[in-house]
């Protein structure tokens, strides 16, 4: 649970920009449960102010090894070398966890440099793969995955990373198409740096296939290509659920992308905006992540927050079936004409969370039957948006349903 940069500044977030939304973080988020803070793409040119989606701009900032660096006019406390430490300990001291993104690869500038890998009798030469790029950022070569080369640049820079305290790593270009070597080549590079990072693969569709090579090396993994504030984005997230819904579990998880709500677009994909998602959509949004579970990202410049857009982060009732320490997901139990649809989650203790789904415009009647979900008794029923107690059912419950809206619920066998 946490904030990314990217959905409000693309690749050109400043420090002063990061730390507003820290703070709005530790003020009135991080009492919920968000407690991570992302710097997203290119944090290491100068030049970067617009949304870039090609990724070409200035001289990218980079150590003696080769090694990205921020840009100091952007973040002024990497000067002399710095890096992000001072940032990640500010985060740090705030009670937060920090997090960078980051390209695959080895800096293309560092090949044409030949610069030396830290700790390593190679050169940054040895270690790219010049055959293995990314269509839409030319920043970076993939690395050469059949030399010790390889693994030594990774475990450069996972040692800087640790060095400054990242907690959270976003590494782009991996799911899609899907570099399986590569991502070994950087659990390894994590595991030996001596500190603990979420490892994060992007972008998506990442293959159903490899979700056991995904779930034995990173931590979460996107499920889809960038998600917008658009109703056909949450609409195929619904088929991107249903996709995954056998995978994932502790500490492993599918990737629905960030949330694209409030303010966004103010120098990233579109125009500066309010998010295009009505109310009804953004309780669909976040009923669908939370029972997934997929973690929750948040994309919008916080401190534009409504009290509305709030109210949805702030949520516990909500935010405790996203959280719920058994990790079992969600999976689609009904699915009836006119777009209605019921997902179906276990949860500890013996309890149990409902999200009943409508696709279509107009509202609609939603029934979870209980032979459809393997209950069977009495249920005490609890609207989680509403906080109020719907009643004790047997059998099925029958609810009726907003268009493009959802309701969660939290079923609680009753003992007589």
């Amino acid at each position: 649970m946490g904030w990314n940069s990217y959905d409000a500044f693309g690749s050109s977030v400043t420090a002063a920009e990061f730390m507003a939304n820290v703070t709005y973080v530790k003020d009135k988020l991080l009492v919920h449960g968000w407690n991570y803070v992302v710097v997203d793409f290119r944090w290491s040119d100068a030049t970067a102010a617009n949304y870039d989606p090609n990724g070409i701009g200035g001289p990218l900032e980079m150590d003696a090894f080769g090694r990205l660096m921020p840009a100091p006019n952007r973040f002024p406390s990497a000067s002399e070398g710095k890096g992000f430490k001072p940032l990640a300990d500010r985060v740090h001291d705030m009670g937060l966890k920090f997090g960078i993104h980051v390209m695959r690869g080895i800096p293309r500038q560092a090949v044409k440099t030949n610069t030396p890998i830290e700790g390593s009798a190679f050169k940054a030469a040895d270690a790219a793969n010049p055959q293995s790029t990314c269509s839409w950022c030319q920043d970076m070569w993939g690395v050469n995955t059949k030399a010790s080369a390889g693994q030594d640049y990774y475990d450069s820079i996972f040692r800087l990373y640790a060095a400054w305290g990242v907690d959270f790593v976003k590494v782009d270009d991996l799911s899609a198409p899907y570099h399986g070597d590569e991502i070994e080549l950087i659990r390894k590079a994590i595991d030996k740096c001596g500190r603990p990072m979420v490892f994060s693969t992007s972008p998506g569709e990442t293959p159903v296939a490899r979700a056991e090579h995904l779930s034995t090396h990173a931590n979460m993994w996107r499920v889809s290509s960038d998600f917008w504030d658009k109703w056909g984005s949450l609409n195929h997230a619904f088929d991107m659920a249903y996709r995954w819904q056998d995978t994932g579990g502790p500490g492993h998880w599918p990737d629905s992308d960030m949330i694209p709500f409030g303010r966004i677009g103010i120098r990233s994909v579109g125009k500066d905006r309010q998010t295009h998602f009505k109310r009804d959509e953004q309780v669909m949004l976040m009923s669908l992540w939370a029972l997934r579970p997929s973690p929750l990202m948040l994309g919008m410049n916080l401190p534009d927050n409504d009290e509305w857009t709030l109210s949805l982060l702030a949520n516990d009732e909500v935010l405790a079936i996203n959280q719920d320490k058994l990790g079992r997901p969600a999976k689609r139990v009904s699915q009836v004409k006119g777009g209605g649809e019921v997902w179906f989650r276990e949860l500890k203790n013996g309890a149990y969370a409902a999200g009943f789904f409508n696709r279509e415009e107009k509202e609609t009647s939603v029934t979870l039957n209980w032979s459809d979900a393997g209950l069977n008794g009495e249920y005490a029923v609890r609207d989680l948006w509403r906080h109020k107690m719907l009643g004790v059912f047997t059998d099925k419950i029958t609810l009726t349903v907003p268009g493009h809206g959802a309701m969660l619920l939290r079923l609680d066998k009753t003992v007589r």
